[in-house]
């Protein structure tokens, strides 16, 4: 079984491209439901059980999850995982079972994205400067990634998987590769080449090519969890809310677009979307925005 579980998650990374985070959650999902099959059946799951495994035991993988305190989202992530197990093992394995097909996923309701107000975001470079007084070209890379996040609409992988070479010269565009290895060209305003010049000007690292441009104070590349808690700290120091994130700054590039007349498609393929249905939720946010207005503003509302 577990060279079944490995061939799996080695297709996912080399075949689907997967990152190595989500290979990973995969996995834990797996070997989740693994567990919980070895309790539930007193027997270690083996290649045999996979076929015979029937609804009853599936929904009694959920509902222990529900006991467990797991939320909708992780089950419905999980039993998303096992599915796409499924789906390996019958081409790989001839290994057929329909009654995972049965199984409903568990109802998520999808949020609205919290953009951050504009005032905010120029108040972090304030706040950067005053955090980092005694290392200014630390408060230059953080006001640097900052602006990228605001000004582009990356992730945070994304930004911080950004090379020297891939800024120097201020190309008009970046070449951005995101999920599942999808490359997207990403236009850049000069007040990001700015704010990224200015960096490189004070970095005390050198700046060869292949270089990453985001560095930690040891000359390592910045990580995402890094690039966390400087916004943690510039949140604590504005006494903002919680949601401001790192990936708040990319909702807010999001709802900005759309304010200003971006169409959907325009900002699905900016943001690297892979479906239309993750970018109509900044639709939503932005409506919201609509009828307030228009609550307050049309005579009848009064």
């Amino acid at each position: 079984m577990r060279e079944i579980i490995a061939d799996f998650i080695d297709y996912l990374l080399n075949t689907k491209n997967y990152s190595a985070h989500t290979a990973t959650a995969y996995d834990a999902d797996i070997r989740d439901f693994a567990l919980f099959y070895a309790r539930w059946a007193n027997a270690d799951l083996g290649r045999d059980d996979l076929g015979r495994i029937d609804t009853i035991c599936f929904r009694a993988w959920l509902a222990d999850r529900a006991r467990r305190g797991l939320s909708h989202k992780s089950t419905a992530r999980a039993l998303s995982s096992l599915r796409g197990f499924y789906k390996f093992i019958a081409r790989k394995y001839d290994i057929q079972n329909d009654a995972i097909g049965l199984i409903s996923s568990p109802r998520v309701p999808r949020k609205l994205s919290k953009a951050i107000d504009a005032t905010d975001v120029n108040d972090m470079k304030s706040a950067i400067v005053a955090l980092d007084e005694k290392n200014p070209w630390v408060a230059a890379r953080d006001w640097a990634l900052v602006t990228l996040l605001f000004g582009c609409g990356l992730r945070i992988s994304e930004a911080l998987s950004l090379r020297v070479r891939d800024v120097v010269h201020r190309p008009e565009n970046l070449r951005i590769m995101g999920k599942g290895q999808k490359e997207r060209i990403v236009p850049v305003l000069s007040p990001v080449y700015d704010a990224i010049e200015k960096y490189l000007d004070v970095c005390p690292f050198s700046h060869d090519a292949d270089s990453p441009l985001f560095r930690s104070v040891r000359g390592l590349p910045m990580s995402p969890r890094m690039a966390e808690k400087t916004v943690e700290h510039v949140r604590a120091y504005l006494q903002l809310p919680d949601y401001v994130t790192p990936h708040a700054l990319r909702h807010t590039f999001a709802t900005a677009l759309l304010a200003g007349g971006a169409d959907l498609r325009s900002l699905q393929e900016l943001l690297g979307h892979a479906s239309l249905s993750t970018t109509q939720l900044y639709t939503r946010v932005n409506m919201s925005e609509i009828n307030d207005i228009y609550t307050h503003a049309h005579p009848f509302a009064k």
